[in-house]
């Protein structure tokens, strides 16, 4: 049996009966409840479907941290962003016609060809306002930095110097010179 003060049971009935916390918060609250009621780890297991190593887990922190050790530890991932490097090289390769001989570019299909994620393909041809499944023919760069210069470009983009006004004077082919936030 968990012993609660009369406080934290008050916060933690109110906590359960919520209807605006996380599901994971109110389960967690409800766990703790269950064990301070003396109910076993195999009830709780059945009732709240879950194992004995959670419940164990979550008896603990709260021993150790009381209603604060509740609070859900993972911080997420970061996001992830394509480098310029990567962007360049997508609005290289959707410049030019895919080598299965097909006529357009889908995302999976440039994704495969880049080995990098579609979601990734989806999010820098958005950013970049490119619709290669909507081109009629390719527009080739024919210079061998061209990747290089658009990664240049791309980057000065996404981080401009402080105190400094970016303009374009001569944009690379399929590379728009705008941002939206």
């Amino acid at each position: 049996m968990l012993a609660l003060t009369p406080e934290e049971k008050q916060d933690l009935e109110c906590w359960a009966q919520s209807r605006t916390l996380p599901a994971g918060d109110v389960f967690r609250v409800r766990l703790i409840l269950a064990l301070a009621e003396g109910q076993r780890y195999r009830e709780i297991a059945r009732c709240m479907r879950t194992s004995a190593a959670t419940i164990a887990r979550w008896r603990t922190r709260f021993e150790q941290d009381r209603l604060t050790g509740l609070e859900g530890r993972h911080q997420g991932s970061k996001p992830r962003t394509a480098t310029p490097a990567v962007q360049a090289r997508v609005a290289r390769r959707v410049q030019q016609k895919p080598r299965d001989g097909s006529t357009h570019w889908s995302c999976r299909k440039l994704a495969h060809e880049l080995g990098v994620s579609k979601s990734t393909v989806q999010r820098i041809l958005t950013q970049a306002r490119l619709k290669p499944h909507r081109l009629q023919h390719y527009l080739a760069s024919d210079d061998p930095d061209f990747e290089a210069k658009a990664a240049n470009i791309i980057g000065l983009y996404l981080h401009p110097p402080q105190y400094a006004a970016v303009f374009c004077v001569d944009e690379k082919t399929v590379i728009q010179g705008s941002r939206h936030r």
